[in-house]
């Protein structure tokens, strides 16, 4: 046995155990594409044919399987293997046809026309029709079914008013821009060009619903796969909460002959010691690492790399009176080492990060970046972090100050948790910090409810425009989950959202929006741009890992 494997004999060995809890202590699968034919006692043994299966392990359950809920990277994972809208995303990353077979724009950019593949149906034998999106965005916009997605549509023709409760149309979801002309073409009216719209419809508020069969379904729908029809690449077939589910190969999806992989069975495994057990057992194909284990593999051929286009940052609950101070929040901010965190806990490529729109994003027009007007914000230095918390401090009229981290509970992520509790009561005197650990469906209920101090939280984006990360800090919007107002702010903003017209004007408009939210009022706290570490088996070919840290399923295929 080799020193590798040694020093992963006994860093794993505690989690065999709770691997055996986990799985019934069932013995260990065999590989994909070996088995044994039964037969009588001496029987030369065959190759039999075997399903075609991709094996993963997440950190967690699925938030919500409703294509208009709370999602997160998880979610919209698997919500975007098992159903489909009018376009998606391609193994590129650029937005490829889905439903659409083809498709018109008006010469002002207003008005597409969208004409649907006629072969597409749901999973219970039903046309995906254009009335299915009808259905769908009105309900996503809807005060009683509103989408916490739904500011994504606010593009469309009335949308924006249809969600303000102080407009006239506040409500009114037949005044929205979409109608169905036929079965299968669908007509869309914007209040604005907006050259991100097609990237905009690949995000799951956009997909369709079977209005028959949603209402059938009332309070159940989505809860359970008895409560779901499906129109993507797969179905899901089973759901264990909090262990494991299993999607399966789509029939009916008009695409189904190019889905070659048959079943992908999900594990849920928090701990990456677990992750890497099943991984070097070949019970799963693809294994995420976390820091200790990507010392050990780095030099393997299994082992891959990517940049996310996604930040993790701390939201400041400035519902709490002590972080209204904005001399505590810079404090907070600066107060720590952003590059030891991602150079020796993280080490999977995420680089630290002192900003909210990354390097490399946008482009302007005279080919600088997005980046290089301001750089990085707060960047000065413990010394200066405890300045600000001095004056912060003497300002409340306090000499201490206890805060609570809402964490997410999964082995990496926790590491920087506890990590940043570290730092900051080592450089702020007086500061206590407890880490509330939870699991990521519930976590984003709490953040949801403001129910926190401080929230170790991130973004992706879904459309490659700086507006798309800035959007969810306006003091309107539904991700607002830090009481964070700014009349500027949301000035800017709001105006990128909808004035194309001077593109130039619109990235310094944009440029201005950010130096506001971090550099001015320290209203979140930049911590990482997320990198990932992989393992991946060599039998393994197509899968999708997409910039937003979600995936698709669709291409792969088992060797």
């Amino acid at each position: 046995m080799n020193l590798r494997k040694i020093w992963l004999f006994t860093l794993i060995f505690s989690s065999l155990l709770l691997v055996a809890g986990c799985y019934g202590g069932e013995e260990k699968p065999e590989k994909v594409g070996e088995t044994e034919k039964p037969g009588e006692s001496g029987e030369k043994k065959e190759e039999a044919a075997t399903p075609k299966v991709l094996h993963l392990a997440v950190g967690g359950e699925i938030p919500t399987m409703k294509t208009t809920g709370s999602m997160d990277g998880l979610s919209q994972t698997i919500i975007q293997n098992v159903f489909e809208g009018l376009y998606r995303l391609g193994q590129d990353d650029k937005p490829i046809e889905g439903l659409v077979e083809t498709s018109d724009v008006s010469e002002d950019g207003k008005k597409y026309v969208f004409k649907l593949r006629q072969n597409a149906k749901w999973s219970n034998g039903e046309p995906t029709t254009a009335h299915d999106f009808v259905y769908a965005w009105k309900k996503a916009l809807h005060p009683d079914t509103i989408s916490p997605h739904a500011y994504l549509m606010d593009s469309v023709k009335n949308a924006s008013n249809i969600q303000n409760a102080e407009d006239a149309l506040y409500g009114k979801v037949d005044e929205l821009g979409i109608k169905a002309t036929d079965d299968y073409t669908l007509e869309v009216e914007l209040d604005n060009s907006v050259p991100y719209f097609i990237e905009l419809l690949t995000n799951p508020v956009f997909y369709p619903q079977n209005e028959k069969y949603v209402e059938s379904q009332k309070e159940e729908y989505a809860l359970e796969p008895e409560n779901l029809i499906f129109n993507g690449p797969f179905v899901l077939d089973s759901w264990q909460h909090d262990q494991k589910w299993l999607l399966k190969k789509n029939e009916s999806y008009w695409d189904a002959a190019n889905v070659k992989v048959e079943e992908i069975d999900f594990k849920v495994a928090k701990d990456t010691a677990t992750v890497v057990n099943l991984y070097e057992t070949d019970t799963i194909d693809v294994a995420s690492l976390s820091s200790e284990f990507v010392d050990v593999y780095s030099g393997d051929a299994e082992y891959v790399t990517s940049m996310n286009s996604e930040i993790y940052f701390l939201r400041f609950n400035q519902r709490n009176d002590d972080l209204k101070n904005v001399n505590i929040r810079k404090a907070l901010d600066m107060g720590w080492d952003k590059e030891a965190a991602t150079d020796s806990i993280l080490k999977n490529g995420s680089i630290p990060a002192y900003f909210l729109i990354y390097d490399n994003f946008v482009t302007l027009e005279d080919k600088s970046d997005f980046r290089d007007r301001f750089g990085d914000f707060n960047n000065e230095g413990i010394e200066k972090a405890q300045e600000y918390w001095k004056k912060g401090l003497a300002e409340l009229g306090k000499d201490s100050i206890k805060f609570e981290l809402l964490s997410y509970d999964d082995g990496q992520r926790k590491s920087v948790a506890e990590y940043i509790k570290n730092q900051l009561e080592k450089n702020l005197p007086g500061l206590e910090i407890g880490i509330n650990q939870q699991p990521n469906k519930q976590k984003i209920a709490i953040e949801d409810k403001q129910e926190y101090d401080i929230s170790y939280s991130g973004w992706r984006n879904d459309v490659s425009d700086p507006v798309e990360f800035l959007s969810i800090f306006l003091s309107d919007g539904p991700y607002n989950w830090q009481d964070f107002k700014n009349e500027k702010y949301d000035e800017l903003v709001n105006k990128a959202m909808t004035d194309f017209s001077d593109t130039n004007q619109r990235y310094v408009d944009l440029q201005d929006a950010e130096k506001i939210l971090i550099g001015d009022e320290a209203a979140i706290s930049p911590l990482h741009q997320s990198g990932t570490a992989k393992l991946v088996k060599p039998h393994v070919k197509g899968l999708a890992a997409h910039s937003n840290s979600t995936s698709t399923y669709k291409w792969v295929t088992i060797d």
